[in-house]
């Protein structure tokens, strides 16, 4: 038997079988065995069983109309452009272990796929099966998967064979990652898929980075008039770790990374309202777009959480998402600002605010008046 079609090791195989029949074909009640199965993969065969799927059940891969394929990749043109180079480094990586990447839109469509290993004629017909840009890759389609597990719960994932809910499918092993467009939404997952193969589980690591690059390139290509590059100062940056934020010519953000949003702690996607610049830090608009002009400064900003992160701001490119510049921010209004938030976070307490910013109680009344627009009554 060649390496490439290994069978699981016997307690992890009679693991997945005993669990089968316990919580697919409800054999018995539930032993250690259905707990080695990721809860993830459990959800979703019970949400196969709900919508009336039996295992033994054949999949058919149907062929995809030539419409259907040009519409697909046109509606995910950004995406796949950004994924390419991303899935020809991750190709070199798993050449030798005969997997591939899949590459999927986020109802568990293909979009684009790497290059297929050489096999026998039974691999690289299920191979090919999957791997056909438009074929829909679901779990209304082809039940549990990589696919339709890290699009359902939105994060990496690994299954192995008999972890899928169908018989016809348990010849795949399939790591996959979730993919996060710049404003935050689910776009996709990347897919690392065998056929009769070793089961690898590390690949699930190598998916999720491969994700984050690609997430990356997205925010990279999109319009923006400022980019602003975040790290924890005193933390060594990389591509994995960097925040990465678009702001237009007003200072409203129209893109992030993750590990932007995770930083900020701004998921964008579920935002109601625009978030702007002035939301984020404590340091005027005006200074982060002299220090784009500049070039290579890196600042050190206070955010509103009183925490500091490092800023290289870049001049955005591809053209801009906002409209002509408007007046920026004075000091003073974003000093005002400053200390509206600790009296807020003070619960109204001005002297437990004073203590906070390190200024007495009558600095704190002087400027909250200055700051009061005309008229204003409390």
């Amino acid at each position: 038997m060649s390496a490439s079609t290994v069978s699981p090791l016997p307690e992890r195989a009679l693991a997945i079988a005993q669990a089968r029949r316990e919580l697919i074909h409800g054999e018995a009640a539930r032993s250690r065995a259905a707990t080695r199965i990721e809860p993830w993969i459990v959800r979703s065969w019970q949400r196969c069983i709900e919508a009336g799927r039996q295992p033994q059940q054949r999949v058919s891969f149907n062929p995809v109309a030539q419409s259907a394929i040009r519409e697909v990749a046109e509606r995910n043109r950004a995406l796949v452009a950004a994924a390419r180079p991303v899935i020809e480094r991750v190709s070199r990586a798993i050449a030798d272990t005969r997997y591939f990447a899949v590459l999927t839109d986020a109802d568990g469509v293909v979009v684009d796929v790497g290059p297929l290993p050489d096999g026998t004629d039974t691999a690289s017909r299920h191979a090919r099966n999957i791997a056909r840009v438009g074929v829909d890759l679901s779990e209304r389609a082809v039940g549990t998967s990589a696919i339709s597990t890290a699009l359902a719960e939105q994060e990496s994932v690994w299954l192995h064979r008999g972890e899928h809910f169908f018989e016809d499918t348990s010849v795949y092993s399939c790591a996959g990652a979730p993919l996060f467009g710049p404003q935050g939404n689910c776009i996709g997952m990347l897919d690392l898929t065998g056929v009769q193969v070793v089961e690898r589980p590390e690949l699930r690591h190598l998916a999720m980075l491969s994700a984050r690059s690609i997430e990356n390139m997205l925010v990279l290509n999109e319009p923006c008039e400022l980019r602003l590059h975040l790290s924890w100062p005193g933390c060594p940056s990389s591509e994995a770790t960097e925040g990465l934020l678009c702001v237009d010519a007003n200072g409203n953000v129209t893109g992030a990374n993750a590990a932007a949003r995770q930083m900020l702690h701004q998921p964008l996607a579920r935002s109601r309202h625009a978030l702007h610049c002035n939301d984020l830090f404590a340091l005027p608009l005006n200074m982060l777009f002299d220090a784009a002009r500049r070039g290579d400064a890196v600042l050190e900003v206070p955010l509103w959480s009183s925490l500091r992160v490092q800023v290289q701001p870049r001049r955005g490119g591809k053209g801009s998402r906002g409209a002509a510049p408007e007046a920026q921010p004075r000091l003073r209004d974003v000093e005002t600002a400053l200390i509206r938030k600790a009296v807020t976070d003070a619960r109204g307490n001005v002297a437990e605010a004073a203590r906070t910013l390190g200024i007495s109680r009558a600095t704190v009344y002087r400027k909250l008046w200055r700051g009061r627009p005309a008229g204003s009554v409390d």
